[in-house]
């Protein structure tokens, strides 16, 4: 009689775990189960800022769409640049979505989903300013954030660099004339110029055989090939359904979501 309830139980177990294995989906592959959790500045308008205590931007509209086709609630954690990547590897968040770009150092510690926006960097500078190009940066006083693709551009063209906690912060220093200039994207610079209208910033466009556009994509630590491929999914199904195209009008005025 034991012997029977034994192996009714041990078949009731084989079945339970292949129930299981069978039933292994994205929420599985989340910090939180059933929670996309997202690591982020929300400093750096459009693409993540806060308006009151409210988190708003591009990115955070993106990553609330990227959860629904999950079907996972959203979870965003504001944290300062140099910890954000960080995050990843204490587990902090499921994934980055702070415009951050790929490039060969980061693909060799990280992985990325698809791109989501293909961002094109310019020079911005006083009115006055007699920076013309690229070219134009060798030895001149710059701001940049350490470690972001910003601070590299401007160490390709041999600029002076001092640190900067963040874009607010550089466009101070560039308005007082503690900088003579900085490398960043078009579209943050306008965003920012229309909160400042009385600014004489002006932006010089940095071409294609200098400088490429970035490809802006989710970061994900090495280990979450699974929920990284899940969202690379997400996000070509919102490219088909016009999400993307309409959320990238929405805060850029144009579509920068294409090559």
């Amino acid at each position: 009689m034991r012997k029977k309830i034994f192996l009714a139980l041990s078949a009731l177990i084989m079945v339970t775990m292949v129930i299981t294995g069978c039933s292994s989906n994205t929420n599985n592959l989340t910090k939180e189960k059933g929670t996309l959790t997202i690591g982020l500045e929300g400093t750096y308008a459009p693409y993540s800022y806060r308006e009151g205590s409210k988190l708003k931007g591009f990115e955070v509209d993106y990553g609330k769409a990227v959860a629904k086709k999950l079907n996972m609630k959203v979870k965003f954690v504001p944290t300062k640049w140099d910890s954000l990547i960080a995050g990843l590897n204490t587990n902090t968040f499921d994934t980055v979505i702070n415009n951050v770009s790929i490039n060969k150092n980061r693909e060799s510690h990280y992985l990325f989903s698809t791109p989501y926006i293909y961002s094109k960097s310019v020079i911005i500078v006083p009115a006055d300013s007699t920076i013309k190009s690229a070219t134009d940066l060798k030895g001149v006083k710059v701001a940049e954030g350490t470690g972001t693709d910003n601070y590299d551009k401007a160490e390709k063209f041999q600029a002076d660099i001092i640190s900067s906690p963040d874009f607010s912060s550089t466009m101070s220093m560039l308005d007082n004339g503690r900088i003579k200039a900085t490398i960043n994207s078009k579209e943050a610079f306008l965003t920012w110029k229309k909160s400042n209208p009385e600014t004489t910033l002006k932006y010089i466009e940095i071409p294609d055989s200098q400088l490429k556009s970035s490809k802006i994509a989710p970061m994900f630590n090495k280990k979450s090939a699974k929920l990284s491929s899940k969202v690379t999914e997400a996000t070509k199904e919102l490219y088909k359904d016009g999400t993307m195209k309409k959320l990238s009008i929405k805060y850029f005025g144009e579509d920068i979501t294409k090559k």
